[in-house]
């Protein structure tokens, strides 16, 4: 396999909050997926997670080469876990296609969020 792109991403985790508390549900579903919603509303605090989230969209399209929007919606990209706790990609729809069409067969990812920031890094491999 061969890295056809890299891509990270910081996100500072009170604005992630901020969209949140004044967006509500409207910002939730046109960002994160129903099973990201319910991964992050199960935590005790749940902003960091989504932070993460929004770092690993950002990183997953930045690795890709076109960012969000460029027939890549937020919902095209979502995190899941394994029964381990590792993070990992399942792409849908837009970018299922440019992954397919850039010959990228895996992506890579790594999460990490504290109080104030979630940063994610995604290697696109082919």
């Amino acid at each position: 396999m061969k890295i056809v792109g890299i891509g990270i991403d910081i996100v500072e985790t009170v604005r992630i909050a901020a969209s949140i508390e004044r967006h509500g549900g409207h910002f939730l579903d046109r960002v994160f997926t129903k099973d990201e919603q319910e991964y992050c509303d199960r935590m005790r605090i749940p902003f960091p997670n989504y932070a993460a989230r929004f770092a690993a969209k950002e990183a997953v399209s930045k690795a890709f080469g076109t960012g969000i929007g460029d027939g890549v919606s937020w919902l095209d990209i979502e995190v899941q876990r394994k029964a381990s706790g590792e993070p990992f990609i399942v792409l849908h729809a837009g970018a299922a296609d440019l992954a397919q069409r850039l010959g990228i067969s895996t992506v890579m990812l790594t999460l990490s969020h504290s109080d104030h920031y979630a940063v994610a890094n995604a290697i696109a491999l082919g």
